[in-house]
Parts: C-alpha cells; structure tokens; sequence
C-alpha cells in the first residue's frame, strides 16, 4: 500500500499524528499542572516522559524521518522566543548597577567551563581527537534558566542572584556560538587558517552582528509599540503579535548577517524592555506561551530521540561525562569566577549547581549532527544524556534547595554582597493557564 501511497501524504500523515500526540500532552499537563508543579515536576519533565513512551510504543511516530533540521528549527525559535520575554523582564537601570557578577560568570567561568569540560573529555574518551573533545565541551557549556525558572522566579532567592542566573543563562549560548562553530570546522578539518584568529573572527561576527541586529530591532520595536500605542493606532489584539513578530526579525536579522540569533534574542528583548517600556506580560505573553508550546515539543521529540537513537549507546563514560559536566566542570569554574565578590559560599555553591542544560545544547547537538562531525554518535549520545539528568535532577532540585538556600539567608546580617538589591520586573508567565490569565488581567 506504501507503494501506492505518495511519500509526501505519508509524511503528512505522520505529521498530523505527532502534532495529535502534542496536543494530546499538552492538554493532559494542562489540566494536571498545578499539582504537579507543587510536588516539583516541570513540564520539560513531564514532555520528556511522554516523548520517551511515544519512543517505546510507536517509535518512528513522533520522527517518522528524523528530520534533525524541522527539530533544530523548532527548537531555536522556542529558544528565541523565551531568551526574548526573560530579557524584556529586566531592569536595566538596575542592572548596570550589577553587572559584576554576571560579567564573571560570562568572561572568567565560562571559559574556565570549556577548558574543564575539554580536560574530562579528554580523559574520559581517549578515542575522541582534541577538537571532538572540545567540540562536546562547547556543546555543554551553555545554561537554560528556563529549567531552572523557579530559582529565577523566586522571591525567596536574593534578586542579585536571580538576576546573575538570568543575565548569564540569556548570553552564554550566544557567546558559545563561536566557540561551537570553530570546533565544528577543526573537527571536520575545514577551518581556514589558524584557530586563535578564527576564534576571533567568529565571536566578532557572532556578537558584533547579533548584539547591532537585537539592539537595533528592539530599540525600533519598543519605541513603535509606545507610540503606537499611545496614540490608539495599535489594536489590542495585535499587541501581542507585534512582539512576536520583533523577537523573530532580531532573530532573522542576526543569522542573515552571521551573528548569534541568540545573543539578538536576548539583547533584543532587553531593548525592546527598555524602550517600549513594557516589562510585565502585557506585551510578551504570546511570545512566551509561543516557546512554551514550542519547548514542549521539541522536549517531546527529544525523549522520542534518546529512545530511538541513544539508549543503545550509553556507556559509562558517557554517564561518568555528564555527571561531571553537571557539578564539577560547571561548579569549579563558577566558584573561580566568583573569587573576591563577597559572595558568600552558599550563595556560590547555588549558583554553580543551577547551571542547567538545555534547549541550547540540543541545537548545538543538532547542527553538529547536520554538519556529519567525527565521532557523531558519542557527541549526540553524551549531550543527550547529560540534557536529560539535568532536566529531572535541576527540576526535581530546584524547590527544596531554595527553601535552604532561603532558610541560611533569611538568617545572615543584611549587609551581604547577596543583599545589594538588583529586582527583576514582574515575573514571566508560568506554566499554568489561570495564573497566566491573571498575570495577563
């Protein structure tokens, strides 16, 4: 029947299928969120599962071809679209006034974490050539607050805190780009002279172009959306596309000209902020439910991927790898970074541990297995499992590690370094449909 039947109404069908299986999840986390949220499982968590039973009992279903370049796609918009909404949320004014912890944890712990993920790939996978190795680390490095958006979003957490996380989980993908996209051309043996000028070639072309396209796009879209709406010319309902529409053009204005789309993301939201001076839902609820919707997909498909592809290849390197990759590489670093700020080692040690995984490392993941990489199958395999402990063990930690961190804090001098105050706006939308609606009321 196959033979009769045209390929492209097969894939149609297939597609219609995964899109049922979606709504079908989305429906049921909806309707039991609440609940679930209390006892501290997220909705990565919950997609994840359900992608991994979708991969058990109809695998091929979710990805019936494996279309790594739609997943990628999908995946980088979600990522857009919330590097976008976190970014808009932040003060600016109060922000300069902080920029140091961030600035460390991008200029100091992030290279540090490259450096430490290249030395345990090294050790750990003796059969990886040098640039493999690194390529894996650069593939790592990169943080997504939005698996840890609790501690973001927690008043309990001292806001100098939340706003380094969020500041660093914003720009640290962005940064990585470059780091990423020159160990993909050594590993593949086709980078064009030597590496150090390479490096930075790509980080000025990657943060030059991405931080001109996000500044740009923002600051053009907030002032419109101000005027604009000042003088009753923009219809309430399309408010919120307006937004939409700014996170996606700072994002294609990036990649045309060879920058980080991330970096826009991020930048842009933070412009868009300021300028239209909208830093609530108001404007950027769509946005944010869009990459909520967007995330749950591509962390469906990505359970339906580990089974399909990586469970029969999990060795225990891998599993030593990404173990490490998620406390020692990541914490060692941090606490470097975080030498002579006052910090006290509480604050440090949560910090350095709430460096989560995620929608980044997939991408990364998802290009270099696009591009035919060395050593594919071990890369994918280790950031696979490496995303999945960090989306069970930082979601199922984030609660009752707040609540400790919060119980030593509320008992120090208030004269702390973690006490200079650096409030975030009002928080992003949570993941439930009526705290959304009130936020949005």
């Amino acid at each position: 029947m196959n033979d009769v039947v045209p390929k492209w109404m097969i894939r149609i069908e297939n597609a219609v299928i995964a899109l049922l299986l979606v709504a079908v999840v989305l429906i049921l986390y909806s309707a039991v969120s609440r609940p679930l949220d209390k006892r501290g499982a997220t909705s990565a968590m919950a997609f994840v599962v359900a992608g991994l039973v979708v991969g058990v009992l109809g695998p091929g279903v979710l990805l019936p071809d494996l279309d790594t370049g739609v997943v990628e796609r999908v995946t980088e918009v979600a990522l857009v679209f919330l590097l976008f909404t976190d970014a808009a949320r932040i003060d600016l004014r109060q922000l300069r006034r902080s920029l140091g912890w961030p600035s460390r944890l991008l200029l100091i712990g992030l290279p540090l974490t490259l450096i430490a993920g290249l030395g345990v790939g090294i050790l750990l996978f003796p059969g990886l050539s040098i640039a493999s190795a690194f390529l894996l680390s650069t593939m790592l490095c990169s943080t997504d607050a939005a698996l840890g958006q609790r501690v973001v979003d927690d008043p309990a957490v001292p806001d100098r805190v939340r706003q380094a996380l969020d500041v660093e989980s914003g720009l640290n993908d962005g940064v990585a780009v470059p780091f990423f996209l020159v160990a993909v051309d050594v590993s593949m043996a086709t980078l064009a002279g030597g590496v150090p000028s390479a490096v930075i070639a790509n980080i000025a072309a990657q943060i030059g172009w991405g931080l001109l396209a996000g500044i740009g796009m923002g600051a053009i879209g907030g002032f419109l959306l101000r005027f604009t709406g000042d003088r009753g010319w923009l219809q309430p309902q399309w408010r919120q596309i307006f937004t939409l529409a700014i996170a996606l053009g700072a994002y294609a204005i990036a990649v045309t000209l060879g920058g980080s789309g991330f970096i826009a993301a991020f930048v842009g939201g933070m412009a868009f902020g300021w300028f239209s001076r909208e830093r609530g839902v108001g404007a950027t609820y769509f946005t944010s439910e869009a990459g909520s919707i967007l995330a749950a997909a591509t962390w469906m498909a990505f359970g339906a991927l580990a089974v399909i592809m990586v469970f029969p290849q999990i060795t225990w390197q891998v599993v030593i790898y990404a173990l490490l990759s998620l406390t020692v590489v990541r914490m060692l670093p941090v606490a470097v970074a975080m030498i002579r700020t006052g910090a006290r080692w509480p604050t440090v040690a949560f910090i350095g541990w709430f460096g989560p995984r995620g929608l980044a490392s997939i991408v990364f993941a998802l290009l270099a297995l696009e591009r035919g990489v060395p050593d594919a199958t071990v890369l994918l395999t280790t950031v696979v499992v490496t995303v999945g402990i960090s989306v069970f063990v930082h979601g199922l930690t984030a609660q009752p590690l707040v609540a400790v961190y919060h119980r030593w804090y509320s008992r120090q001098t208030p004269d702390g370094a973690e006490a200079k105050r650096t409030p975030l706006a009002r928080r992003r939308p949570s993941s439930s449909a009526a705290e959304n609606l009130a936020h949005v009321d």
